[in-house]
């Protein structure tokens, strides 16, 4: 989990997640979650992954049929996952299938970042990208915004890694150059918000 996830994720979907919302959380990073705890406590958190570790709720799941009755949660979360989804369109419409009538879609997905296989890696999409899949999926998008807001203390920036992946080395390069006024990288994502509303 990178930091402009985390900011990204704070700024703008934290406000869909209510005391008695249901969630489910596809990839979590961790047991509870990052999201999981920036978000506070919830009646029911949901996880669900195609690895199987016995800490999640549905382990070994197909990416493309989850074990799961239609309508089931307020809120479905991935963040980091759908770049590894072969086939997101298909996904997509899964996530909506178990989404509420009323309910969210909340996906947070990595643009910049480097490839990096889990067991895949297939996909960048900006926002028009994932309107796309949205509204194929049938899902009304609120918002869809690519952006950084890492270290903001610099002045000029390119998209790249979070400065905290970087090596050692680089960290400190990255501090000087961009005190220096020098482009620095962070990582840029694409955070999209949708509805069902049927």
């Amino acid at each position: 989990m990178h930091s402009n996830c985390k900011l990204l994720f704070e700024k703008y979907a934290k406000t869909q997640f209510k005391p008695t919302s249901t969630v489910l959380e596809i990839g979590p990073d961790g047991y509870p979650s990052t999201f999981q705890t920036l978000a506070g406590s919830f009646g029911k958190w949901d996880t669900l992954d195609i690895f199987d570790d016995p800490r999640l709720t549905f382990p070994g799941s197909d990416p493309y049929s989850f074990e799961i009755p239609d309508n089931s949660y307020d809120v479905v979360l991935s963040a980091n996952v759908i770049e590894h989804v072969r086939k997101p369109w298909i996904w997509m419409s899964e996530l909506a299938r178990v989404t509420r009538t009323g309910g969210f879609v909340v996906t947070i997905n990595p643009v910049s970042w480097i490839f990096h296989e889990a067991p895949v890696d297939c996909w960048r999409i900006y926002p028009e990208g994932m309107k796309s899949l949205c509204e194929e999926a049938r899902l009304n998008v609120l918002m869809s915004k690519w952006e950084s807001l890492e270290t903001p203390q610099f002045r000029r920036y390119r998209p790249g890694t979070s400065l905290e992946h970087q090596s050692k080395k680089r960290q400190l390069l990255t501090r000087l150059f961009g005190k220096a006024g020098f482009q620095i990288e962070r990582s840029y994502d694409t955070i999209t918000i949708a509805r069902k509303d049927t």
